[in-house]
């Protein structure tokens, strides 16, 4: 209702200010003036956005097409697009255009590199018996299942995404899997306290440049060490996909 009634809302407070005199006038044109170049402004944006969609929807692929077969596993054009999706938003987030020549040759290695990882590891995992209880899929499914105020938006999102309960249980398991094999298999080395001052001077030599004062050290000592972690942990899964792919036969075709 309140698409209706606004307008003749404004139509009944301009006929009342017409009314008291003319000395408003020139400030209804002035609001008038901006509302338009409001409205101008909200349309080019849109445009841009319309755009800058076509684009990224251009470096997708076909959903059946088989990107690449890793030791006889099929990986789809479906997956290729959800990982390809990701990666276009994390680079737009971080300022960067994901659809110049250099960036989409980046995103898709990225692309690839990720499935083809992924693949690799939950195969290993598979191979020495890594499991994912129904105990443990139904916590996790209730867990993704609070991030909606109910079960009909719910079952909205999952129609969205193209899958269905099934498909998502799937999905959560393999999650599982790979937080199991990863925490159990790839060893990480302690963070040190020289690595945790080494990485706060050279934020600190970062944020002296652009003139802005960091934190003490102490302050943010837990976010600087889970952060390392974090990198010494994506470092050596990278090493441990080097070693699969050594035993492995990948077969890449985009």
């Amino acid at each position: 209702m309140k698409k209706f009634t606004y307008p003749l809302l404004i139509g009944l407070m301009a006929a009342a200010l017409t009314a008291c005199g003319s000395n408003d006038e020139p400030k209804k044109a002035n609001d008038e003036d901006k509302t338009k170049a409001a409205q101008t402004e909200q349309r080019d944006q849109k445009k841009k956005m319309e755009e800058m969609q076509k684009k990224l929807d251009k470096q997708k692929v076909d959903e059946k097409k088989t990107v690449a077969v890793v030791n006889d596993k099929k990986i789809l054009g479906s997956e290729y697009n959800d990982i390809l999706s990701s990666s276009q938003l994390q680079m737009q987030q971080m300022g960067q255009d994901p659809t110049s020549n250099e960036a989409e040759k980046q995103i898709k290695k990225q692309t690839i590199d990720t499935l083809v990882g992924q693949t690799l590891l939950l195969q290993d995992a598979d191979k020495k018996g890594y499991k994912a209880t129904d105990s443990e899929i139904e916590k996790d499914l209730a867990e993704t299942k609070k991030q909606f105020n109910d079960d009909k938006k719910f079952k909205a999102a999952m129609k969205k995404a193209g899958i269905d309960l099934a498909e998502l249980k799937g999905q959560i398991a393999q999650n599982i899997i790979y937080k199991q094999y990863v925490d159990k298999e790839i060893a990480i080395k302690e963070v040190t306290d020289k690595e945790i001052k080494d990485y706060y001077n050279q934020i600190a030599k970062q944020g002296s440049g652009s003139g802005q004062k960091p934190p003490k050290l102490e302050e943010i000592k837990p976010q600087i060490k889970k952060q390392l972690e974090q990198q010494k942990k994506q470092q050596n899964i990278g090493k441990q996909v080097e070693e699969l792919k050594k035993k492995a036969n990948v077969d890449v075709r985009v």
